[in-house]
C-alpha cells in the first residue's frame, strides 16, 4: 500500500517508476496497476460492465477507449465472457477479469497481490503465460507469492520475514548463498520407498542435517564426508528402499526453509518443526 500510494511510508524512502512515494505518490498512482489477493469486483455486474467502471476510474475516455478495452479483454481470452454475469466466473476467470480491469490504463508496473492463491494448477498456468507475455512487452510485475515455484520464475526475488528484507537477488544467486549452501555439506534427492516412513528415519540419522519432503523425493543435507556408498549402507540397514539418489543444488524452496529456521534460531521463537 506504502508502494502504490496508498499509505504514507512510516520510515525510509523509496521510489515506483521514478517517482518518490511520499511526495509523488499521485503521479505513482497513474502509472500502476494493482491485482489484490482477495477478488474485489462487482459480482452482480457483467464483466464488460466492471471493465466499464474501471475505465472510468482510471479516466480511459474518448475514442479509443473502446479499442483499448476490447484489446484488454482480447489479451486477457475474456472477450466471450464479456455479458456474462462476474459471480458466475469460475475462480481461474474472475482472476482473468481482475487484471484485465488492473490493465486497462495500459499502466507500466502492475502489482500483483499473490494472483494464483487458490486457483487449481491449469488457470495458474494459464495465468503466468499471460504475465509473462505483458512482462515481453515491457511490464514491469511486481508480484507476492508463497508458491517457491512461481518465485524461480521471476528475474529478481526478495525473502520477507516478520516485515523485514532479509536477502535479495536472483534466483541463482539466493541458491548460491553462503548460508543456504553450508560450508562441508551437500544436498542429496532420494527416491525411496514407503516415502513418509522413509523420511522420519532418515531424518534421525546423525549426519543428516536437514530433511524436507519435496513432491515424491526426499531433500536432505548431509555432511560432505559423507559418501553415497556409507548412504546407502546405512539407509540398507534401516530397512529403506533406496530406489534413486543424485546430488543437488539448493532449490527457492530450500531457500526459503533454511533461511527462516535461522531466522526463528536467532529470535528464539518456537521451533519451526513443532
Amino acid at each position: 500500500k506504502m508502494l502504490s500510494g496508498l499509505l504514507d511510508p512510516t520510515s525510509g524512502e523509496g521510489t515506483v517508476g521514478g517517482y518518490d512515494i511520499e511526495k509523488q505518490s499521485e503521479d505513482i498512482k497513474d502509472i500502476i496497476g494493482y491485482m489484490s489477493q482477495r477478488f474485489s469486483l462487482y459480482e452482480d455486474l457483467a464483466v464488460e460492465e466492471n471493465l466499464n467502471f474501471y475505465a472510468s476510474l482510471y479516466g480511459v475516455v474518448g475514442p479509443n477507449a473502446k479499442r483499448q478495452k476490447e484489446d484488454i479483454l482480447e489479451l486477457t481470452s475474456l472477450t466471450k465472457y464479456k455479458k456474462v454475469l462476474t459471480g458466475t466466473l469460475s475462480g481461474g476467470l474472475k482472476q482473468r477479469l481482475a487484471l484485465c480491469c488492473a490493465l486497462v490504463h495500459n499502466p507500466r508496473i502492475i502489482f500483483l497481490d499473490e494472483p494464483t492463491a487458490s486457483m487449481d494448477p491449469v488457470a495458474r498456468r494459464e495465468l503466468w503465460d499471460l504475465l509473462f507475455s505483458l512482462a515481453s512487452s515491457g511490464v514491469t510485475l511486481f508480484v507476492t507469492t508463497h508458491y517457491m515455484d512461481e518465485a524461480e520464475r521471476c528475474s529478481s526475488v526478495g525473502y520477507i520475514y516478520n516485515s523485514k528484507l532479509i536477502v535479495s537477488g536472483g534466483p541463482d544467486e539466493l541458491k548460491a548463498l553462503r548460508q543456504v549452501v553450508g560450508k562441508g555439506v551437500k544436498r542429496l534427492e532420494l527416491i525411496c520407498k514407503p516415502l513418509v516412513k522413509s523420511f522420519n528415519i532418515i531424518k534421525a540419522i546423525p549426519y543428516v542435517k536437514d530433511a524436507t519432503i519435496f513432491g515424491q523425493a526426499l531433500h536432505i543435507m548431509v555432511d560432505e564426508s559423507i559418501s553415497m556408498k556409507k548412504l546407502e549402507e546405512d539407509l540398507e540397514l534401516r530397512a529403506i528402499n533406496l530406489i534413486e539418489s543424485r546430488e543437488i543444488s539448493p532449490s527457492l524452496e530450500d531457500v526459503f526453509v533454511t533461511l527462516t529456521k535461522q531466522e526463528i534460531e536467532k529470535s528464539g521463537e518456537m521451533d519451526l518443526n513443532v
